[in-house]
């Protein structure tokens, strides 16, 4: 007894010492309000991305706990990090978890005994993502909280579950849009202006579509994250966290609401229920009020930085009620609401247990709500350990088994493109989304279809079949209704984003067995370059336009000071609408540079071309709101990735700027209220008082619209497409030489006329017939793809003095959706999508859809260019 009674007091002296030790060393970290000078979350109070980083460098540095890397850069140039946070142990064996972590997710071949092994040696690994909508300023301010209180805790329980877990923090998923919010902010405060809107977008090019960029993968910090889960660290758990707006629930966890995505294994719909369920009940316990779930936020499309839910991943998000940034908010009871998804009502409900009913809301209760949730997270991944682990890997064993066994088997890409370039680019993005993707080593041929070689082939049998599957076949949105014979629930967002589709791309799905066709494909590991090698004794290289590519050539060659023709007539197998160069000495190596660097298939001649035309490159301007503009960002970044240059235009600038500087002016999607007056009406007709500074809330008002017309008179272009068209369409006024002249452009937008018969789009991908050898239409072929909402709808009419209008695209009679929804579709049958307008001596270009919708229609971007280019 007395032996026992010493060991007793041996190992509680030990542990004693352990914890002595632990906290003598954890006492040395400096707290965040000692390092910002304020409390996290405290009232007026925020840090900005540099102040972040720098801390948890500090952290990182004086913590065995954690270790930070750098995993991209931010569109603006900021580095961005990857912060892990486990025990002592399990951060220094980082790189060993890593491979057993790529183990259990990717390999299929492990025996009952091999996984039991790896799932005992393995860890649970779980990333967040932090405010990527950089208004949503909570969840990164929580970042310094929840890494101090890991790095320093001496909770017994905390502590064992960082044995099962490696937590991964992205501290902040748009560092640019952190700044923009948090500069804006403070300029502010202490002003009537405090808690105003940022102007313009909280990110380089993209704003809140941030979270609509991860099929794409177009911008540097979604590849960066989309890294994380796709080809590098393979973690199980996944949350992103958001705001939402401050009138309905506090908080926001899973499951989802109906309608949720099919392609998904039900084990992982499952999974996130398990998560959010332990999240609510542990929110609750720690007295927080107005958790709710199953509600507002269903979960069928990809594109979020959920993508990787179809990746095998246990993805999901959680939201927050947000404050005016770091400046508290006061909720009568009568201003709480709900609406239609998941509550009908604000009352305690299944959804909602325990509703908030009201008073102060801060910046702090945000941050609370993050501290309690993400060690929910945390502790749920560690006590199914084992279960999740486990899960995963048969869920890889199981989706390539159903690749293997169930049609559909592969995509097929034939190697020859109406636009080669677009198939490398569909290459490359599929391996940096971490699919297994091949060529045919030979010549197949599959249900009396010939497939050369050099074809690309995408197998289902694959970890990612989902993936594949998901963004390979044309969409059809999976209805549902809230009640029998009740009301469809509405999508929250669009519902096609089939790549082939978006980006103009012939494939065929293949849902027969083929015989040996696994020994006939070569795997590609690596993206695909071309060498732009030039023909030793050509005279000219000639940019076909079919290739969006050679736009950029072509744009990129003029900025140097290169002269570029273009062909009025077919040339050989060059259509009408190429580029041509002549060679010399002195550009050679900067063409095969280009060619080389934009993946363009040149053509060469040795003789001489008739009709050529000197292409001027155009001065443009182009007109961007104050007011979260986004579809004028995302044409930012497709002109800035195709060497465009343009002069950025706010719209009230337009009164008083000398429009004859420019050649042609751009108005993205945006509305006719904001673009005139600054406002958007409400549903009085009344304009509603901007949330902007009063110096951002201007529009160009009926004297910038005149000042337009008269720039296009005179010759000058418009090119307009959405929401921004309907300025165009009501009677306007110009001055010619001292007199005022009243007219209507011959087009207008009957989209209300037809959405009172039943018209409904919920962004959807739309078949156009497209008018061949027009100016408009250089490099697309007779049919195309774009992406449609069902506003505007275009009808001309006969001309007046002084104009014309060619019909351009128009939606064909039948088969008008390929991919998406639309009710009652018939009403567009034949009517225009796509109107070229004469006015005077200027040109206009109207489109009813986005040319360049999320910089995912790369098949319909040569609408764009070529618009830009009328001469």
């Amino acid at each position: 007894m007395k032996k026992k009674y010493l060991a007793f007091i041996s190992l509680s002296f030990l542990l004693m010492s352990i914890f002595y030790v632990q906290a003598q060393t954890t006492s040395n970290i400096v707290k965040p309000i000692d390092y910002f000078g304020f409390q996290p979350g405290s009232e007026g109070n925020l840090f900005t991305y540099e102040q972040l980083i720098d801390y948890l460098k500090i952290l990182d540095k004086s913590s065995p706990r954690l270790k930070m890397e750098q995993i991209g850069e931010s569109p603006m140039g900021k580095p961005m990090y990857l912060l892990f946070i486990s025990s002592e142990k399990n951060i220094q064996n980082l790189d060993k978890l890593k491979v057993l972590n790529r183990e259990i997710m990717l390999n299929p071949n492990l025996s009952p005994d091999e996984q039991a092994k790896l799932i005992e040696d393995a860890r649970v690994f779980f990333l967040a993502t932090l405010s990527m909508h950089s208004s949503e300023v909570g969840p990164a301010q929580a970042a310094s909280l929840i890494a101090y209180d890991y790095a320093t805790t001496t909770d017994p329980q905390m502590l064992s579950y960082f044995d099962d877990v490696v937590y991964m923090m992205v501290p902040n998923h748009n560092p640019d849009g952190m700044n923009m919010v948090v500069n804006n902010y403070l300029k502010y405060k202490g002003t009537k202006y405090e808690g105003a809107t940022l102007p313009g977008l909280y990110h380089k090019y993209v704003g809140h579509d941030n979270n609509r960029d991860f099929i794409t993968l177009s911008q540097s910090d979604s590849r960066a994250i989309s890294t994380i889960t796709s080809t590098t660290w393979f973690p199980q758990v996944m949350v992103e966290k958001h705001q939402m707006g401050s009138r309905g629930p506090r908080y926001f966890v899973p499951p989802n609401h109906d309608p949720i995505a099919e392609n998904i294994d039900p084990g992982l719909w499952n999974w996130n229920g398990l998560f959010g369920t332990n999240m609510i009940k542990d929110l609750t316990g720690a007295g927080l009020k107005g958790v709710s779930q199953g509600y507002a936020f269903d979960n069928y499309w990809p594109g979020s930085t959920e993508t990787c839910l179809w990746k095998n991943v246990m993805a999901f998000l959680t939201e927050a009620a947000s404050v005016d940034d770091a400046t508290s908010i006061y909720i009568e009871p009568n201003e709480l609401s709900v609406s239609g998804k998941g509550l009908a009502e604000y009352e305690i409900s299944a959804n909602m247990p325990d509703p908030w009913m009201g008073g102060w809301w801060t910046l702090n209760d945000i941050i609370q709500l993050e501290l309690v949730s993400t060690k929910s997270i945390i502790k749920t991944a560690s006590f199914h350990k084992k279960e999740i682990l486990s899960y995963t890997n048969n869920l890889c064993k199981k989706e390539i088994k159903l690749g293997a066994t169930q049609a559909p088997y592969y995509y097929i890409l034939p190697k020859s493109q109406h636009d080669q370039g677009q198939l490398i680019a569909f290459v490359n993005l599929m391996l940096e989304h971490g699919i297994q993707i091949s060529q045919l080593k030979e010549k197949v041929i599959i249900n009396q279809t010939i497939f050369e070689k050099g074809s690309v082939v995408v197998p289902l049998s694959q970890p990612f079949r989902a993936f594949v599957k998901e963004v390979m076949e044309n969409q059809e949105f999976p209805v549902r209704h809230y009640s029998k014979d009740g009301p469809m629930i509405k999508p929250y967002d669009i519902t096609s984003w089939s790549l082939p589709l978006h980006m103009g791309l012939k494939s065929f799905e293949i849902n027969d067995k083929v015989a040996d066709l696994g020994n006939k494909l070569g795997l590609i590991t690596e993206k695909i370059t071309i060498s732009g090698e030039l023909e030793a004794d050509a005279d000219y290289v000639i940019l076909p336009v079919a290739q969006n590519k050679s736009f950029a050539v072509a744009f990129e060659l003029m900025s140097e000071g290169q002269t570029v023709y273009r062909l009025t007539n077919d040339f050989e197998s060059a259509k009408q609408g190429s580029f041509a160069v002549k060679l010399s000495a002195k550009n050679k190596h900067l063409i095969q540079d280009n060619l080389k660097d934009n993946a363009v298939f040149a053509e060469f001649s040795k003789e001489k071309i008739e009709g050529l035309v000197k292409l001027n490159n155009p001065k443009i301007g182009f007109i961007e709101t104050w007011n979260h503009d986004m579809d004028a960002g995302w044409t930012r970044y497709v002109l800035d990735s195709h060497h465009i240059p343009f002069q950025l235009i706010r719209p009230d600038e337009l009164k008083t700027l000398d429009l004859s500087a420019f050649d042609v002016l751009v108005f993205p999607s945006s509305s006719k209220d904001i673009l005139l007056e600054g406002k958007r009406k409400g549903s009085s007709g009344e304009y509603n008082p901007s949330s902007l500074p009063p110096e951002y809330a201007k529009g160009m008002g009926k004297e910038g619209l005149k000042r337009v017309m008269e720039f296009v008179q005179n010759g000058g272009n418009v090119v307009s497409w959405g929401n921004s068209t309907d300025m165009f369409m009501s009677p306007m006024k110009i001055s010619i030489e001292k007199e005022d002249e009243e007219f209507s452009l011959p087009i207008s937008n009957i989209s209300s006329q037809l959405k009172k018969k039943g018209l409904y789009v919920a962004g959807s991908l739309a078949t156009v017939n497209v008018k061949p050898n027009h100016p408009l239409t250089y490099g697309l072929e007779e049919t195309a793809n774009i992406f449609y909402r069902g506003n505007p709808v275009f009808q001309t009419s006969m001309p007046g003095f002084d104009s014309d209008r060619r019909v351009v695209a128009t939606f064909p009679k039948d088969n008008i959706c390929p991919s998406g929804y639309m009710e009652n579709e018939g009403l567009l049958a034949k009517l225009p999508a796509a109107v070229w307008i004469k006015k005077g001596e200027g040109q206009m270009a109207f489109f009813a859809f986005s040319p360049q919708f999320r910089s995912s229609t790369s098949g319909v971007y040569k609408f764009l260019f070529n618009a830009l280019l009328m001469d």
